[in-house]
């Protein structure tokens, strides 16, 4: 079983004899979203720690994602209901890069790209490059962050 399921389930048990709901809460979705992915498809498996940082990015996304909704909607109070469980959840993911760090890697794809092809790579090869960008963020970064730095690299 992956190391961090371990770690959900432990923490989960200890917020449930700690009384404390917004972290139950948030753990058993976690888990139950988890679960959920591991018996999607044709057969069951287990997933890796990677894959479910993956599921617990997609997670704190929905949750953001809902808060914003809620509170469009003038409904405060479940909009900082979602913002507690993502920030339960964002406990549990790498620490995301800062621009500087994400224009870094986004140079270094780029110089990657370049190598490959002979010449610098135009927004025709922003496919490649974000691919290439997306194995070196390796998830510490929101893919429309890193998009929007690709695309500016390759047009600016």
């Amino acid at each position: 079983m992956a190391e961090l399921k371990n770690r959900l389930q432990t923490d989960l048990t200890a917020a449930m004899k700690g009384r404390e709901k917004t972290r139950t809460a948030s753990l058993r979705m976690a888990l139950a979203a988890i679960t959920t992915e591991e018996v999607a498809g044709d057969s069951a498996r287990e997933l890796t720690d990677d894959e479910v940082l993956k599921v617990l990015a997609r997670e704190l996304k929905k949750r953001k994602e809902a808060a914003e909704a809620f509170a469009g909607a003038g409904r405060a109070e479940s909009a900082q209901a979602e913002l507690d469980e993502a920030e339960v959840l964002a406990a549990y993911l790498p620490k995301q890069l800062d621009d500087a760090e994400l224009a870094d890697l986004v140079d270094s794809a780029v110089a990657e790209i370049t190598e490959q092809l002979g010449s610098a790579p135009g927004p025709k090869q922003m496919g490649q490059v974000m691919k290439a960008a997306n194995a070196k963020v390796a998830g510490r970064a929101d893919g429309g962050r890193v998009a929007a730095a690709v695309k500016a690299k390759l047009t600016g």
